[in-house]
């Protein structure tokens, strides 16, 4: 029986720092630990308003346990518009 996988992204936007420069700081532990919580597939976006990680997992459930990871919340949590600069959702990003 195939798995389908299912996409999630972290879609960051730009605020008194770019998201890109968030990402310099975060990408790299975010991407392996997503690999090493098990992601099938991932892939970095970079949009005009900031950048995007698209994130595929199994199962949900691997998916709720990366997401409530503390080097996960912290990467969240230091996003450049802590108040607008943040969308975590169901599907491809972009």
């Amino acid at each position: 029986m195939d798995v389908m996988a299912e996409y999630w992204s972290i879609e960051v936007f730009d605020g008194e720092l770019t998201a890109s420069r968030w990402r310099e700081s975060y990408g790299a532990a975010l991407t392996e630990t997503a690999i090493s919580h098990g992601a099938v597939d991932w892939n970095w976006l970079n949009t005009r308003w900031g950048v995007v990680l698209e994130v595929s997992f199994t199962a949900d459930a691997q998916w709720e346990a990366f997401r409530a990871l503390p080097a996960v919340q912290a990467a969240l949590d230091a996003v450049p518009d802590p108040v607008n600069g943040l969308l975590v959702y169901r599907g491809r990003g972009g």
